[in-house]
């Protein structure tokens, strides 16, 4: 199964989706690739895979790519590998990736599963931006406004999940990956 998690910038995803591999051993978290530089503590070949743009339109040409997007003015994409290698492996592939990126997946695999990820509310989002500490005020902006046009395209996903509290939002995912495990499992 893929499994697309989208949801604004600093609502969680990362965390979220770190903590669903860790509590079943069947998810696998895909490492996509962004031309963004990494933030303090992202490591190149596990958080994502950090490329110029060179090399980002040098994959995309050779196809190697289930869909690409441009996300805050960088570039990120689902390399089709992680796709493939999850299906060898008998994993559910996570994808942690925006809105425009769960489109084009659902396009193109329309057995995606796909969970929306809300923050509780638009200042619980600015907080964790502020906490996080990486973008500049006009950045943060920028971020709360997409947030806003990502929050209107919720209804396009399977499901949503409030993430007020860790604990609670993995449960509830797991949850909603072990009921489509076995829905898919009976057809």
């Amino acid at each position: 199964m893929i499994i697309v998690i989208s949801g604004p910038s600093g609502v969680g995803k990362g965390t979220v989706t770190h903590e669903l591999a860790q509590k079943d051993e069947k998810l696998k978290v895909a490492i996509t690739y962004t031309t963004r530089k990494p933030r303090t503590g992202e490591k190149d070949g596990v958080d994502y895979h950090f490329v110029s743009e060179c090399d980002f339109f040098s994959l995309l040409n050779q196809g190697a790519f289930a869909e690409h997007s441009v996300v805050h003015g960088n570039f990120y994409a689902t390399p089709l590998e992680e796709i493939n290698l999850g299906r060898s492996d008998k994993k559910d592939v996570i994808f942690q990736i925006d809105v425009q990126g769960a489109k084009k997946i659902r396009n193109s695999f329309d057995d995606a599963l796909l969970i929306f990820l809300m923050p509780p509310d638009i200042n619980t989002l600015l907080n964790r931006l502020n906490y996080r500490g990486t973008e500049t005020e006009d950045d943060k902006s920028k971020r709360v406004k997409r947030a806003l046009e990502e929050i209107e395209e919720r209804t396009f996903y399977d499901y949503i999940v409030v993430n007020d509290n860790l604990e609670r939002t993995v449960s509830e995912i797991l949850s909603i990956i072990y009921f489509e495990r076995g829905k898919r499992k009976i057809k």
